[in-house]
């Protein structure tokens, strides 16, 4: 599993600039604070040879002559010089160019998706080190922001980590993960649409304002919600669906799907981030074993909303059936067949288990048990009921209506990626949200890959042999060696080879490239 966060990006004052430009300079600040250039002074550029954002999980393609360009991610995007100077920009010496992409000595990613910065985390195989390389990202953004703050010439540039400009623009916080590709697509679709309509009162981020643009007066559980529109479809920035059917598994295709989750809210609680991420990867593993509950919502689409609007969650919403039920009953009825599925498969057994089913069956529990007896006293725990509470205690001092745009203000203000500013770090720095990871772990998440997955090797190849790194992605990486004047590129297809178990020794043994390549290729790495 791994996250995919595009960060708002906002310059003070400076309402003239270009938010992708703005954002090129986010990924350029980064390099410079890594010195991280690859091959002939260029950097590790994104290979796309097997991209294929349009491929349609449902069976067909869509051509690319109807899909919208926010779908073509296969093409990488560019400024020319002349429209950095058109931006006023200074990129430093002019001998280098502005990077656009970077692949890290994490495993991560980190480049400009259209008009916003985008970290996307290395492939982990549990929903605690999801949180922890989730969070790397925001250091990394830190990072950035820091270091343009310090570069004279450049605008002041900040960072959220939200999802929406609340003036109907959103972008994405995404996930993904690994599935068996014999899985059929219908089966997720059943098994996961009435868990992602309500999953929602645990990972919620909250956020002042109804409808895409916020002028409706109140607070929602959702920064998402508001933004879809179809139930099953390909797209992601437009006509957006509860189920994205974009099937680009970055692995072996006939072995593996990639399930591709747009719905999610970018978390900066560390609980609500875990529920996310563990409580979906048990929901699959239970599609994937026909045990996933059977439930139908009439419109979850509408549902979707009416749960995010209704905070005090009092509502119950129909189904297919007839009958009704609350985001509660729903949440319950899959925490329930969770319990049951893992106590059969024995991944629960305190002796033989896998050491995380249970501590997340039991913090769902509790969560959901919880929110049906006091929402508000989950106030240290998940992030929708953190920025309610602290929202209440500004509205009763100041009398502060819903509508009062100092509410907005606080809402960004929660998400900003600077601790001395951002209203979350400022409450996490009290003891007044739960940590589920140190801080010393996730700050050495920044520098360092997950050890028992593909990322491990990627992430080391740039700390190894950065400089002659010409070329990367999840399914590969390429070297140049510049004595043979060739290209190398290695596959990274399947996600559990490349570990540390299986290549560490090979890095640690410190031979030169090209007897690295040679021992790595000979061998079952």
């Amino acid at each position: 599993m791994g996250a995919e966060t595009e960060y708002g990006i906002h310059a003070p004052g400076g309402s003239s600039f270009n938010a992708t430009w703005l954002s090129t300079q986010v990924v350029h600040a980064y390099s410079q604070e890594t010195k991280q250039r690859a091959a002939a002074g260029g950097e590790t550029r994104w290979d796309y040879t097997d991209e294929d954002p349009l491929a349609d999980a449902r069976g067909w393609s869509m051509p690319r002559n109807v899909a919208h360009p926010s779908q073509l991610t296969d093409n990488e995007s560019e400024l020319t010089a002349a429209q950095i100077a058109l931006e006023g920009g200074e990129t430093g010496d002019p001998s280098i160019p502005l990077m656009m992409n970077m692949v890290l000595g994490n495993g991560a990613r980190l480049y400009v998706d259209h008009a916003h910065p985008e970290y996307s985390s290395p492939e982990v195989t549990n929903p605690l080190d999801a949180v922890r390389w989730d969070a790397a990202g925001d250091l990394v953004a830190l990072a950035a922001v820091r270091r343009i703050a310090a570069t004279p010439g450049l605008p002041e540039i900040n960072l959220y980590k939200n999802n929406t400009d609340n003036k109907s623009v959103s972008y994405g916080s995404h996930e993904n993960y690994l599935m068996p590709r014999h899985v059929p697509f219908k089966n997720i679709v059943s098994g996961l649409t009435p868990f992602f309509v309500t999953r929602a009162i645990m990972c919620g981020a909250g956020r002042v304002g109804l409808g895409q643009d916020g002028s409706g007066m109140g607070f929602q559980i959702s920064q998402r919600a508001d933004f879809f529109e179809a139930e099953v479809g390909l797209e992601t920035t437009i006509r957006r669906p509860i189920i994205n059917t974009r099937d680009e598994p970055h692995a072996v295709a006939e072995k593996y799907r990639r399930l591709h989750v747009i719905i999610g809210d970018a978390n900066l609680s560390q609980v609500s981030n875990y529920l996310k991420f563990g409580t979906t990867a048990l929901v699959l593993d239970m599609i994937e074993h026909g045990n996933a509950p059977e439930l139908e919502f009439a419109d979850p689409v509408s549902t979707l909303r009416e749960i995010s609007h209704d905070w005090q969650l009092q509502q119950t919403h129909l189904l297919r059936n007839g009958t009704r039920v609350s985001a509660l009953d729903v949440q319950w009825l899959y925490l329930n067949a969770a319990t049951a599925h893992a106590a059969a498969n024995g991944s629960t057994d305190p002796t033989t288990g896998d050491s995380h089913t249970a501590a997340l069956l039991a913090k769902w529990e509790e969560v959901l048990t919880a929110l049906g007896n006091d929402p508000m006293s989950l106030a240290s725990q998940l992030e929708w009921v953190a920025k309610l509470n602290l929202l209440q205690q500004y509205r009763a001092r100041d009398k502060m209506a819903w509508n009062d745009p100092r509410l907005g203000l606080i809402d960004l203000q929660w998400s900003d990626v600077r601790p001395e500013k951002g209203l979350y770090y400022k409450l996490l720095q009290h003891g007044r949200m739960q940590r589920l990871v140190t801080d010393e772990s996730i700050a050495a998440a920044v520098l360092a890959p997950p050890t028992d997955t593909r990322a491990y090797f990627r992430g080391r190849c740039i700390q190894e042999f950065g400089a002659h790194v010409v070329g990367a992605s999840w399914d590969s990486v390429i070297f140049e060696l510049p004595q043979l004047r060739r290209l190398q590129r290695v596959s990274t297809k399947e996600p559990l080879r490349g570990t540390h178990a299986l290549t560490a020794g090979l890095f640690d043994a410190n031979t030169g490239l090209a007897d690295f390549l040679a021992q790595l290729l000979s061998g079952p790495h």
